[in-house]
């Protein structure tokens, strides 16, 4: 069984998404806003919704701070337009990334960006640089005890899932992108509680990586991440749990 991108594992084991708590929350809420805005503020016609209002239920966000969201996204509360924008980059030893970002101001968040890869041996690049190299996925994280290998083959992959993965302290589900709610309702259905999940893109094949270049590209990837307005961040390296904990 093969996972997604190493740096979503890797999240997972710096435990970065829970130490950014509020920086989560940001991303979350710009998710809705955008989801709603692009697809209306009814979940049951939404399906991009739905999966949105899911992952913020799944950190605990409170229910007034979803309805707000998506309020603000169909223009029935004020607030700032927030658009979608996906870049493609390159990184150290030819390894390729997409950023998802979700931003008020296009012009000043690609300037951040470009920076952000200048100065991490990397390279901000046109359309159709990276893009190719990934597939759109539905993906699922869920948390060790709530669920066994058995219980994921019979429920997750009996729903649709197309496989799953072990990644330490999760497990990641991926999906076809049209089975993502599917199989988030067969584990409701069977009260295995979902950690979060999303459309996202998986790298069709990985380039191994070591050394100084891990080092860098971990950085890289950690910075964008960082960033205010990127919602996501995907790559095609991978990195040996040896020289992992060598970095660590």
């Amino acid at each position: 069984m093969s996972g997604h991108s190493k740096w979503a594992t890797i999240k997972h084991k710096k435990g970065a998404l829970d130490a950014k708590r509020g920086k989560l929350f940001t991303k979350l809420i710009k998710e809705l806003n955008v989801a709603a805005r692009m697809g209306g503020g009814d979940p049951a016609n939404n399906p991009r919704l739905r999966t949105a209002i899911t992952a913020a239920k799944g950190q605990s966000m409170p229910g007034d701070t979803i309805k707000n969201a998506i309020k603000r996204g169909t223009g029935e509360m004020e607030g700032q337009t927030i658009e979608e924008v996906l870049y493609e980059g390159t990184g150290a030893h030819g390894t390729l990334f997409l950023v998802e970002a979700a931003t008020d101001n296009r012009n000043r968040t690609v300037a951040e960006i470009r920076k952000i890869f200048e100065k991490n041996n990397g390279n901000l690049g046109g359309a159709g640089v990276a893009l190719w190299a990934f597939e759109k996925k539905g993906i699922i994280t869920l948390e060790k005890p709530v669920a066994t290998e058995d219980q994921l083959m019979e429920v997750a992959v009996g729903a649709g899932a197309e496989d799953y993965s072990d990644d330490g302290e999760v497990w990641t589900v991926t999906t076809p992108p049209e089975a993502l709610q599917v199989v988030l309702d067969a584990l409701e259905a069977a009260k295995i509680a979902v950690k979060g999940s999303q459309l996202g893109f998986i790298p069709k094949t990985k380039k191994q990586v070591a050394g100084r270049d891990a080092e860098v590209l971990l950085n890289l990837a950690d910075v964008l991440d960082d960033h205010d307005d990127v919602q996501n961040v995907y790559a095609d390296f991978d990195i040996s749990e040896e020289e992992l904990a060598k970095l660590s």
